[in-house]
């Protein structure tokens, strides 16, 4: 019997969109004779393909001699424009047949709370703000442990044939099914013991990721009240701007753009005149009183309507990323710093770095996650983003290319970790059991790595910035901090501006991540209630409001809690489960690309399923190889059940070893690496289970193509006018003004009599 809302597919190759453009023309959207590149046309993309190789070979036969970050700049923005005009314009068009004339479920089910068309600028600020959090900042300093080279080549190859492709197909298909959560598409498209497999794996590795997210941001935010204000003063900021475009004056976004940026600038300066200020002591708060603002925060913003002041703040707040990044890329071509970090260091294939243990394969491919491919970002695609877009054809602008922008966010952040001495990259990322708690200590232990720096440097380096030490701060973020104080005071204020630069890039991480918080929390709120919806159809309803109280107050406490443990107890709460963090993200991965590679192969695409098909097969080789390493190995700093067993044998033999300090702590070591290792293997497991059953699902769809069963709504003609990509074309900007509308796009206004 079939659900409501299924249909049976008639054949290979057919959609619901061939089967209108039978009766109607052409394929809507699709790649015609006019779009054929012209001789200069050519040699623009030829010359762009140029540089992007002349930067890759320079970065990769470099011997050993400083070379400038200027070649990893050119080498990447070189490859993500060719990868964005011809790789994604491939997928759109000839895989997913985007289709113009179809009504999207924010037009079709428009309520003004979840469901909203949005334009198309608002709504990439929207998503890049959602899927741009700690990751594209943090992974790439951590990976640099093993060289500029292995983590720039996966960064860059990996957003434009897995992880981009991931958050473009993902959003695709979660549109053409009224902006169905991901386990929830598991569960419809893969099968009742895939999906319910799905659901708890993805639902349990949305709160950890939510949760490790939020204690970065309580890090950074504690005892500061310049960032404390500023990021604040974002949310009444966010209010104005939604209600300006939507009561007072809609659709001027380029309007509200100027006073939003410019408001929030005035916010970013004040927050330092607080800060100096009698006012300092009001916003200095600490860490359990963050949490309660946030956890209030993460509830109130998931509830609201979504264009009151989650699209609007994280609009605001990409203006603020993507401006700082693109200063800071800026920056490198006018300095023209060189990359100090070897091309590859010894730790890449001993695996025994001090930053974090493990060889290149598979670690380099788990640390760095956001920036090539995230599993959480399919989290957005399948959760605000597919219930605001106007168009199927903004797919690609808005998946794919927020995807690059978030990839260039960790090529920054790579070139950030390299620039600055390897002697300080290993001072400041090594724990404190590694080079002590003296620059004299420290110096001696990093000069073992290989990597001399002297303790007047590491003294130095600390009161250039006006920290005490920059000891042992690992993470990352502060490593960032670090190289764009050297990139920015290079180009404005010399050493003097060192300081302020630096607190400024801290406080530019913790809104960077923020934004990721708000967004995170409302996709856990529409997965639980379309999880809840099996067992009580209310909960489908995303406006039912008691489903919509309920379901977010879960979620925010699920992550609240594991924050709240984590920050009073150092080996409690989130600090338990942070191991599993890099792991859990790309096995999120596995399952999104598992269902868009089924529905590929359901919807009649097979010829096709290699687009996800093959970064899936690469995903599954690194998670599953690092989930074995993680849980079998016989090195106590990789294997969970190895560190269980030293520490064990430690409470046996009355020693008490760190990072423990007493007898409890040692149990409590037992404990979180028992639990690690018990959920590593279940979250293997399931998703195990996941790809055994989309595989089945597969083969029986190319068995049998008739008896195929498939979500997708039945198609609505769009009434909607909108570009495709953020600047309209000169066809598209016709057709708007035959239909009497701005850039923006919307539904044609009526003639006037």
């Amino acid at each position: 019997m079939i659900n409501e809302g299924t249909r049976i597919m008639p054949e290979p190759e057919a959609t619901d969109t061939q089967r209108h453009a039978a009766s109607s023309g052409p394929v809507p959207d699709s790649p015609s004779a006019s779009a054929r590149m012209t001789p200069k046309s050519i040699a623009v993309w030829v010359l762009i393909a140029l540089i992007g190789a002349v930067g890759w070979a320079v970065l990769a036969l470099s011997r050993g001699e400083e070379i400038s970050a200027a070649w990893l700049l050119a080498a990447a923005l070189g490859s993500y424009a060719i990868g964005y005009r011809f790789y994604a314009r491939f997928i759109a068009h000839r895989v997913l047949r985007v289709d113009k004339t179809r009504a999207t479920p924010a037009e079709r089910l428009d309520n003004g709370v979840d469901f909203h068309p949005t334009d198309r600028r608002v709504l990439f600020g929207h998503h890049f703000a959602a899927v741009a959090g700690a990751g594209p900042l943090v992974g790439p300093v951590l990976a640099a442990q093993m060289g500029y080279l292995p983590g720039t080549i996966w960064i860059v190859a990996g957003v434009i044939f897995a992880g981009a492709v991931q958050d473009m197909v993902t959003l695709f298909f979660s549109t053409r099914r009224d902006g169905r959560s991901l386990g929830q598409m598991a569960r419809d498209e893969i099968g009742p013991v895939g999906g319910a497999a799905a659901l708890v794996a993805v639902f349990a590795i949305m709160i950890i990721l939510l949760a490790v997210l939020a204690l970065v941001i309580v890090n950074a935010l504690a005892h500061s009240p310049w960032g404390v204000f500023s990021i604040g003063m974002t949310i009444p900021i966010a209010l104005f701007m939604g209600f300006y475009l939507r009561v007072l004056r809609p659709g001027r976004v380029t309007e509200v753009s100027v006073i939003g940026v410019a408001l929030l600038l005035l916010a970013i300066v004040a927050g330092g005149w607080v800060a100096e200020s009698s006012l300092a002591s009001t916003f200095t708060l600490e860490k359990e009183t963050l949490i309660i603002w946030m956890v209030a925060y993460g509830f109130i913003a998931s509830v609201l309507p979504v264009w009151m002041l989650l699209a609007p703040r994280d609009y605001l707040s990409t203006f603020m990323k993507i401006g700082t990044i693109a200063m800071l890329a800026l920056g490198v071509v006018i300095a023209m710093p060189t990359l100090k970090m070897p091309s590859v260091t010894d730790f890449a294939a001993r695996g025994d770095g001090p930053v974090f243990a493990g060889s290149m394969f598979p670690f380099v491919f788990i640390t760095i996650a956001c920036g090539a491919l995230s599993g959480f970002h399919s989290l957005v695609s399948s959760g605000t983003t597919p219930k605001m877009i106007q168009k199927e054809t903004q797919v690609r602008v808005i998946g794919y290319g927020s995807m690059l922008t978030e990839s260039f966010v960790a090529v920054m952040a790579m070139i950030c970790a390299c620039i600055i001495e390897p002697g300080l990259f290993f001072a400041v990322n090594s724990p404190g059991g590694v080079v002590g708690t003296t620059v004299q200590t420290a110096s001696e232990a990093v000069t073992n790595f290989g990597f001399s720096v002297s303790p007047e440097f590491l003294a130095q380096a600390a009161k250039d910035v006006e920290e005490t030490s920059l000891l042992s701060r690992t993470g990352g973020a502060p490593t960032f901090a670090l190289g764009m104080s050297e990139i920015f005071s290079a180009v404005v204020g010399g050493a003097g501006m060192k300081a302020f630069w630096y607190h400024f890039a801290i406080m530019f991480e913790a809104l960077f991540i923020l934004t990721t918080l708000d967004a995170g929390t409302r996709v856990g709120r529409f997965m639980l209630q379309d999880t809840l919806g099996n067992v009580h159809r209310s909960f489908k309803d995303v406006s039912w409001k008691p489903g919509v109280w309920l379901a977010s107050a879960l979620v925010v406490g699920g992550w609240g809690y594991f924050l709240w443990v984590g920050v009073k107890d150092p080996l409690g709460g989130i600090n338990q489960l942070f191991p599993l963090f890099g792991i859990a993200n790309q096995l999120l991965a596995a399952v999104a690309l598992a269902v868009c590679t089924t529905l590929l192969v359901k919807s009649g695409r097979l010829k096709w399923a290699w687009v996800t098909g093959v970064p899936l097969v690469w995903d599954v080789a690194v998670t599953l190889t690092a989930s074995w390493q993680k849980i079998f190995s016989d090195d106590v700093k990789v294997g969970f059940f190895a560190q269980r067993d030293k520490y064990q044998d430690g409470i046996d033999a009355g020693k008490v070893l760190a990072p423990a300090k007493n007898m409890d702590e040692m149990h409590t070591v037992v404990t979180n690496a028992t639990v690690d290792g018990v959920l590593a293997g279940l979250f293997a497991a399931l998703i195990v289970i996941v790809l055994l059953d989309a595989a089945r699902t597969c083969i029986r769809a190319v068995r049998s193509p008739g008896t195929v069963r498939l979500t997708e709504v039945p198609w609505t003609e769009s009434k909607i006018i909108a570009p495709a990509g953020l600047i309209a074309t000169p066809q598209e900007r016709a057709e708007l003004a035959a239909a009497g509308l701005d850039s923006g796009g919307g539904r044609a206004k009526e003639p006037v009599a």
